[in-house]
């Protein structure tokens, strides 16, 4: 968006405040996309190259301090070391569309062979990301997409449509299909909660779900306070509520702090996403019955061999492809460069000591 009238000082000046590398060489942002395009497109996979030693892999989470994250992003760190990689995990402290952009920049400037990223929206990391792989960064996206011509990989933690849809019949059994009900979200832009919020509104346009009704989606950022605060407004603005979704670790383990010391205890139906040491205590003093998740340490697992297997030119990110991840087995990707983790555990009562995450 340079104005063509600017003078050559003007425009070295604003190189040099340019983090993305390339960008003052004549190079337009569309060439540079264009470029990235090409790059994948004409990859060639050869399924028999060893994984490359020395592999600089960085881990970008939604926000550095979210608990669930930390357990990804530790567990990705630990299995990078099994192939000899040197790896570690940066990223902002809150998570606003647009905090992750600075720190992209820098990976790129570092030489990283490889970034995973939970990105906070799909676009807003766009630019940068590009600017990445049209350098020869593989970009592996996980836990939450981002836009498909951004990455070459989503390390997807389950089918996005079994997610939501069975976070619905769940709620649905537990209230015998009637009622009220909510959802607490994390951000308005996180691609994987938008993606699940979509198919439990689909689910519920059918016939069995005719006597429930969604009331509100709220949004608690991933903030535990405002998660706090998003349920007690829900529930005293719809005295008739009765039960809540959500599909984010922060936001049912704040939602359960705060149905756990009130009147709604027992009275109100709280599932959705979470980690066992979050829920544990809620589950034994009964304020939650059950909540769904996967193993989020495999889930970090598998997204370094993911991006190992890219950056060693195993695999290109193309559907068919397939590659070895550790103790995890094989994986194959699928459409979009999709690479499933497997089906989410329902944890109740009964399993939730067999856990520990």
């Amino acid at each position: 968006m340079r104005n063509k009238s600017r003078t050559l000082a003007a425009t070295a000046a604003l190189c040099a405040l340019t983090l993305a590398a390339g960008a003052c060489s004549g190079t337009t942002k569309d060439d540079a996309e264009s470029d990235a395009k090409e790059q994948v497109s004409d990859a060639t996979a050869n399924p028999d190259a060893p994984l490359k030693k020395g592999l600089k892999i960085a881990f970008l989470p939604k926000q550095i301090n979210n608990p669930y994250e930390q357990i990804v992003d530790e567990a990705g760190i630990e299995a990078s070391a099994e192939f000899d990689a040197e790896a570690k995990e940066v990223g902002p402290s809150d998570a606003k569309a647009s905090s992750q952009v600075s720190y992209i920049n820098t990976l790129v400037q570092q030489r990283q062979d490889a970034i995973l990223i939970a990105a906070n929206d799909p676009n807003a990391v766009c630019g940068p990301l590009k600017t990445a792989m049209q350098q020869d960064i593989k970009v592996v996206a996980y836990d939450s997409d981002t836009a498909k011509d951004c990455r070459q990989l989503f390390i997807n933690q389950a089918s996005s449509e079994e997610i939501g849809r069975s976070q619905v019949r769940r709620i649905a059994e537990q209230l015998d299909h009637k009622g009220e009900i909510a959802i607490l979200s994390a951000t308005q832009n996180a691609t994987n909660q938008n993606t699940w919020i979509d198919y439990m509104k689909d689910e519920l346009k059918k016939p069995e779900y005719k006597d429930m009704e969604l009331v509100k989606v709220a949004y608690g950022d991933d903030d535990d306070q405002k998660s706090f605060q998003e349920t007690q407004g829900l529930l005293k603005a719809y005295p008739e509520l009765k039960g809540i979704i959500s599909p984010t670790t922060v936001g049912i383990a704040a939602a359960a702090r705060y149905i756990s010391s009130s009147d709604y205890k027992g009275e109100v139906v709280l599932n959705g996403l979470g980690t066992p040491n979050q829920m544990r205590k809620f589950i034994k003093d009964g304020t939650v019955e059950e909540f769904s998740l996967w193993d989020p340490k495999d889930l970090g697992y598998l997204g370094a061999y993911a991006a190992a297997a890219l950056a060693s030119g195993q695999i290109t990110g193309k559907e068919g492809e397939t590659f070895e991840a550790g103790r995890l087995g094989e994986y194959t990707v699928g459409k979009d460069g999709e690479v499933i983790l497997g089906p989410p555990t329902v944890f109740d009562e009964k399993n939730i000591d067999e856990y520990d995450f």
